[in-house]
């Protein structure tokens, strides 16, 4: 089943390629202020549906960047480094080099915006964005 995560207005939607099992919601003073709960995908898992009034965030562009609908203001989805090539979820490094930036992308949906998600079957890791990045 193709689950679709739209903004409030529907001017942005994404197929989601089925039901997540796993996401997280993370503290730091980006994702604690939209309140999203983030699903993460691979470049290419995910198809944009349409965008048609979408704008664009980012305190570093390098490492990653917000989308959200310029329309109705909902967060939609991401675009990161992928952080979790490189480092654990406490935010200790995997390895030696402790200024490692990956150079894998990782693509993020916001579930808050899937209506037909079952969020019983859902486990939600909670990451400490605040005080590890």
């Amino acid at each position: 089943m193709t689950l679709i995560a739209s903004c409030h207005c529907g001017k942005t939607s994404i197929a989601l390629p089925g039901h997540p099992t796993k996401a997280a919601r993370c503290n730091c003073t980006f994702c604690q202020r939209t309140g999203a709960v983030w699903a993460y995908y691979s470049v290419g898992d995910l198809k944009i549906l349409s965008a048609e009034d979408e704008g664009s965030y980012s305190t570093n562009p390098a490492y990653g960047l917000h989308h959200f609908c310029r329309h109705c203001g909902m967060q939609t989805w991401g675009e990161s480094v992928d952080w979790s090539a490189a480092y654990n979820n406490d935010g200790t490094p995997k390895g030696d080099d402790t200024a490692l930036v990956p150079e894998l992308t990782k693509l993020q949906v916001n579930l808050n915006l899937v209506d037909d998600l079952d969020w019983s079957k859902l486990e939600i890791e909670h990451l400490d964005g605040r005080n590890n990045w």
